[in-house]
């Protein structure tokens, strides 16, 4: 780079300098506005780190029965495992929903619904779409079950119904004939009053779209539960922030424990009582989009109700810089038994599975010996970390709070996963809590990564603009406006740059000097000049 004072620099660009004297100061100048050697800037320091480092999945991590299927799509698709993983676990826990529950005390009837609200976050081309839909193809063959047997059934009834209006059309004339005959109608009486059959509803598994008074009915026709998917969850979670339609925002933070009630009463639109709102939710979202609702939600704005935090298994992995063409087929074998495990928990017997049941007729399972001392050491370290302000920010705490029941719902879904395959039954094993509490573990890690990019974005971008400082993509001195210009990865708004700018000149990487236009008078704007020494600083 050919050094010039930051005279000529800024002269070259039609603008004069105020104050030149604190410029002259900070990069070393002398009295007569030349500039000194390069030596004269300080020493430029290196940038905090942005994206905190993560583990990757263990496939040990993911039950046995799917561990064949999940590495195999994660291995065809050239995408980390935690992708496929994460959904195929969200979806385990939308086709158990509340059939069965699990009490994480001896004695204490705290009991939790196993449903999950997942997320994978990764950038544009990472793939999330294709390894989300492959997992979801063994739900969407229950779907298609379920779609036959509706239409059989909607047949069934149709005939049905139809022949009972016959039947009863040739009751009433035979009654019109006993009237005129004198006869008494009293024996007709129980053939009127047999109950019509009613109308056969589909039995749903996922929901992509609706309103918040259909979803109700939907959760009324399939008690179980549902799951909301969405292929993009920003979109949905951004709808949420409209003043509109707060209270839907309310009915979902009040569905994520899956075990509640809800009630509508709307004018025009009657009462209607939702018994069981047991919800799952699942969905990819892009990093850029996360960051900015991430930034607003973290505020302590409205947005901060803990809505995010509700979202307990989600990651944010690593893309590994190589790639190979993997062309085969998918791993037939595999792929029919995770469907069959699929299948068995879609319609429990808690019978077969020793389970329990509560005053209100709910069934639960609960830790063998081993396990409920695992989960007992597990929940008092958790507690204590809590209580001790071990987690940099608020925002941090309230989302691994919620781990309490997360633990338990992992462990009963992990322990299900042996239970449909023939490997386990009873109460939730010390194997399926181990587990559990290795996921909780792994995904604390990935949680701080992502709330990293709402607490730590002026970091992330300073990274980013640093590496184009060092290729030479800006002119010396640039203004924000030429930053914005560029198109980069977060830096497109001068709302968004205005802090990796401040943190950059605070490192010494670059000098800020406010300049006129001359002449013609107007507002001064910002320039920045470019430390020289930068080529070398780690970044």
């Amino acid at each position: 780079m050919k050094e010039l004072s930051i005279t000529q620099a800024l002269e070259a660009n039609g603008v004069a300098v105020i104050p030149m004297d604190q410029a002259r100061q900070h990069v070393g100048e002398n009295d007569t506005g030349e500039a000194t050697e390069s030596a004269k800037w300080p020493d430029p320091r290196p940038l905090p780190d942005g994206l905190r480092s993560v583990p990757t999945l263990p496939a040990t991590l993911i039950p046995e029965p799917l561990r064949k299927w999940l590495t195999d799509i994660a291995e065809r698709l050239q995408v980390p495992l935690e992708f496929p993983a994460v959904a195929a676990i969200v979806c385990l826990a939308a086709v158990i929903g509340n059939q069965i529950r699990i009490r994480p005390k001896r004695r204490d009837d705290w009991l939790v619904t196993p449903n999950l609200w997942g997320a994978v976050v990764g950038r544009p081309g990472a793939m999330k779409s294709p390894a989300i839909s492959e997992v979801m193809k063994s739900l969407y063959r229950l779907v298609k079950e379920a779609e036959a047997e509706y239409a059989k059934a909607l047949s069934d009834w149709r005939f049905e119904k139809e022949a009972a209006e016959v039947k009863k059309a040739a009751l009433r004339d035979t009654m019109k004939k006993a009237v005129k005959a004198g006869k008494d109608l009293e024996a007709f009486r129980d053939q009127l009053s047999k109950d019509e059959e009613s109308e056969p509803t589909e039995h749903r598994y996922i929901v992509n779209d609706t309103t918040i008074e259909k979803y109700g009915e939907l959760l009324n026709q399939n008690p179980r539960g549902l799951l909301i998917f969405r292929d993009e969850l920003t979109g949905w979670l951004r709808s949420l922030d409209d003043e509109r339609r707060a209270n839907d925002r309310a009915f979902f933070l009040e569905t994520w424990n899956g075990d509640g009630g809800y009630t509508y009463d709307r004018i025009g639109r009657g009462t209607l009582k939702i018994a069981n709102t047991t919800t799952s939710i699942l969905g990819g979202i892009q990093p850029g989009p996360l960051e900015s609702y991430l930034r607003n939600a973290l505020g302590y704005s409205e947005g901060d109700d803990g809505l995010i935090q509700r979202f307990q298994i989600i990651v944010y992995p690593d893309i590994s810089g190589e790639w190979r063409n993997v062309d085969r087929w998918p791993d037939t074998e595999a792929k029919n038994q995770a469907f069959a495990i699929y299948k068995r928990l879609s319609d429990l017997d808690q019978q077969v599975m020793e389970a329990e049941s509560d005053e209100g007729g709910r069934g639960f399972v609960g830790f063998d010996g081993n396990a409920q001392e695992l989960f007992s050491e597990w929940l008092t370290d958790l507690n204590r970390a809590l209580r001790s302000g071990e987690f940099e920010h608020p925002a941090l705490e309230a989302h691994f709070a919620k781990y309490k029941s997360l633990m338990p719902s992992l462990a009963l879904i992990f322990h299900l996963c042996d239970v449909a395959s023939g490997q386990s039954n009873g109460a939730v094993s010390l194997h399926a809590t181990e587990m559990a509490a290795a996921w909780c573990e792994f995904l604390m890690e990935h949680a701080k990564r992502i709330y990293g990019l709402g607490l730590g974005a002026a970091a992330i971008h300073a990274k980013t603009l640093a590496a184009h400082l060092v290729k030479g993509d800006l002119p010396d001195p640039f203004t924000a406006r030429d930053v914005c210009g560029k198109g980069w990865a977060g830096l497109s708004k001068s709302s968004a740059v205005a802090e990796p700018l401040d943190l950059l000149e605070s490192l010494g990487w670059l000098h800020s000097v406010e300049i006129r236009p001359g002449s013609q008078g107007g507002r001064p704007t910002v320039h920045y000049l470019i430390n020289p020494k930068i080529g070398g600083v780690r970044r």
